[in-house]
């Protein structure tokens, strides 16, 4: 028998999947699973910890087997992690040469050094084995001495998560990882082609897991450490267990009021529960069930929360050209119904925004796109409403869809730069100033990049990124309160702030202070009470969570 097993995460991002760290994919738990199965004790490491120490992944000996999982057809900005590049995969490839070696995940659909380029399907040098569809299936069969191929199964998969959940302990980042919960592959619109650019319709047609399997899944990883959790592995989760309606089935909220309530049971400590994937043009096809879904996720999950909208373009040429899900006025009505359902304050964030994805490179665009684009983030912004984010790339084509042939690479690049800007200076801060006030405490920020300023976000869907004015070790977890903005993230100061001992570099950044009042203060403490403090600094905003 083998002697072991060593699975290395080059981390996925797909339109319904995100395994970059802090998120892990349900690929690797399925694997992992699989591996249990076949008498395996396997071990985990990720693709940057093996950049830091490349002995990690050279320990396998002859006998031994290795399966990476890897690929991005997505893709994106990241901070937690760094995707593995083809040609760090072609090189662990060739670097394993005595252990047996397997390569699966959404690799197999091609690769690109980023948007904005085509993807390119090819073989992957230096690997003994491919796997085909669902990377666990397909190494089952292999290893049970068949064909390394395989769709997705639940009723395979569904022990192998429960079986495999464990290995989440051994990711660097444990306990601060988020489980990315599968509930469904596929694409209901899979019947009508799909978007031009999209890869899911690869996967068929919908495949619902079941509530119970999803249960156990997650009773597996509470026994195992895990309390972060998001059920991001769907492209819409309002469809979830819903029949009929073509293209845009009825959402059903019962299905919905009983996943949430499952998977509650089953981690009733649980500190996140977030969602990722909604599609506007079901919301604005059937509204009132859409409302009654959307009321039952808000109703269990954890507040902070964001419905991520593929929305695309706001031309509707481009969405006519590329069969998209929505038309402009539909995307603007979701964005409404998800702030009536779900823009009430908890905690003092919002429970569920609506996050907006725009795609540049698409057929039919012309330089009036983006005039169209700005105008859509305008009218946003006029209305009053409230947006979690809005992210802004360039399409990376993959064979075999629409998209590969029929595009706009390379035509408007000036102008997508000119729009992203646009968006992040005349969009991104006034609205981050909406949705993230002075005085907005966030609670369990995790520091990610240490330094001065540190910078760290909360567990959970598309958190924001929080820079904080103190040099603070990695995985330093502290609540912190909101104290200015920028572009794409906000400063904050530790809650509560403690004004008798905080850097004077740090109290600069107490609303109306500033550089020489700072000095003043620091040269007056300590202050025994606010009244003495608000003699210098005035009104601050932020005095509820002041201590002295």
């Amino acid at each position: 028998m083998t002697s072991s097993a060593l699975i290395i995460d080059g981390y996925v991002d797909e339109p319904a999947c995100l395994g970059v760290a802090p998120y892990i994919s349900p690929y690797i738990r399925e694997v992992a699973g699989v591996l249990a199965g076949h008498g395996y004790a396997p071990r985990y490491v990720t693709i940057d910890q093996v950049r830091a120490d490349p002995s990690l992944a050279a320990r396998p000996g002859r006998g031994d087997l290795v399966v990476m999982i890897a690929g991005l057809t997505v893709p994106g900005a990241y901070i937690g992690g760094k995707p593995a590049t083809l040609t760090e995969i072609q090189q662990l490839g060739i670097l394993l040469r005595q252990p047996t070696t397997a390569i699966g995940g959404p690799i197999a659909f091609g690769y690109a050094h980023g948007g904005g380029k085509k993807a390119i399907r090819q073989a992957i040098a230096g690997f003994d084995v491919t796997l085909s569809g669902s990377p666990a299936v397909a190494l089952d069969a292999w290893l049970s001495g068949g064909e390394p191929a395989g769709a997705g199964d639940y009723s395979l998969t569904d022990p192998w998560c429960v079986a495999g959940a464990g290995i989440v302990a051994q990711h660097p980042a444990f306990p601060y990882v988020v489980c990315e919960l599968e509930t469904a592959t596929g694409c209901s619109r899979a019947t009508v082609g799909g978007c031009s650019f999209c890869t899911e319709p690869f996967y068929g047609l919908p495949r619902y897991r079941s509530t119970e399997g999803i249960a156990e899944e997650v009773a597996a990883l509470r026994a195992a450490g895990v309390r972060h959790f998001r059920l991001g592995r769907q492209p819409d989760l309002l469809a979830y267990k819903s029949s009929g309606g073509g293209e845009f089935p009825v959402p059903r909220p019962e299905a919905l009021e009983e996943l949430f309530s499952a998977v509650r049971e089953s981690a009733p400590d649980l500190k996140t529960l977030h969602i990722d994937n909604i599609n506007p043009g079901t919301i604005a096809r059937h509204e009132d069930a859409a409302r009654a879904a959307l009321a039952a996720i808000v109703a269990d999950h954890t507040p902070g929360d964001t419905a991520a909208f593929g929305m695309e373009t706001a031309d509707p040429a481009v969405v006519a050209a590329n069969n998209l899900k929505a038309m402009p006025d539909d995307v603007f009505r979701a964005i409404e119904v998800v702030n009536d359902v779900g823009g009430k304050r908890t905690q003092g964030v919002p429970e569920l925004l609506p996050g907006l994805n725009f795609i540049v490179g698409l057929a039919g665009e012309t330089p009036a796109t983006f005039d169209l684009n700005e105008a859509f983030l305008k009218r946003v912004l006029d209305a009053g409403l409230l947006v979690r984010r809005v992210n802004i790339r360039q399409v990376m084509p993959f064979e075999g869809t629409k998209a590969y042939d029929e595009n706009t690479l390379g035509k408007h690049d000036a102008r997508f730069r000119s729009f992203k800007e646009w968006a992040r200076k005349e969009f991104d801060e006034p609205m981050l100033r909406r949705v993230f006030p002075v005085g907005t405490v966030l609670s369990e920020i995790v520091v990610e990049v240490p330094g001065k300023p540190s910078f760290g976000r909360q567990m959970g869907s598309y958190p924001i990124l929080v820079g904080i004015p103190l040099e603070l070790p990695a995985r330093t977890v502290l609540d912190a309160v909101v104290v200015d903005w920028g572009m794409r993230s906000v400063t904050a100061l530790p809650c509560p702030v403690e004004v008798n001992t905080l850097p004077v570099a740090a109290l600069r950044w107490i609303p109306g202070v500033g550089k020489k009042r700072a000095a003043t203060i620091a040269a007056r403490r300590p202050f025994g009470s606010l009244e003495e403090f608000r003699e210098i600094a005035g009104e601050t905003g932020i005095e509820k969570v002041m201590r002295f």
